[in-house]
């Protein structure tokens, strides 16, 4: 291989290189190389878990279900009658909270009432024991 270290014979000494120096570019390229190889194991390595699946399936009412219904102005109704106060709703839910199997609680919440209502149902069914709260809601309209 043969390198021209001086002007070439007869040339001018001004003459414009055009052949591109790629060394500085070669370089660069594999110490990229070398980082991304290093650090994508890294990146990758994550701890094996079993995720849950999404599955969207309707509630199957069983007739022991209890559904609470708390309506816009804060009455809480129990299945079809209506509960007179935090004290009477806690003291069903009591009741409820001691039968074998443990019942399901359903809260049905309006959309306009306050959620200070509806706090109060579930903050009744925790200090009652209640482990199953649920709440129903509207299923969103097909194919949106």
């Amino acid at each position: 291989m043969a390198m021209s270290v001086g002007p070439a014979e007869g040339g001018d000494e001004d003459e414009v290189v055009s052949a591109i120096n790629t060394t500085p570019l070669v370089d660069v390229m594999l110490v990229l190389l070398i980082i991304f190889l290093i650090t994508i194991p890294v990146v990758t390595h994550t701890v094996k878990v079993q995720l849950p699946k999404d599955i969207n399936q309707p509630t199957q009412t069983k007739p022991q279900d209890v559904i609470i219904a708390v309506t816009e102005d804060g009455s809480i109704w129990w299945n079809q009658s209506r509960i007179r106060d935090n004290a009477d709703l806690l003291a069903r839910l009591e009741k409820t909270a001691v039968l074998q199997p443990q019942p399901a609680i359903h809260i049905r919440g309006d959309a306009r009432s306050r959620y200070e209502f509806v706090g109060r149902v579930v903050t009744d069914c925790q200090r009652a024991g209640i482990f199953k709260v649920g709440f129903i809601t509207e299923p969103p309209p097909r194919g949106g």
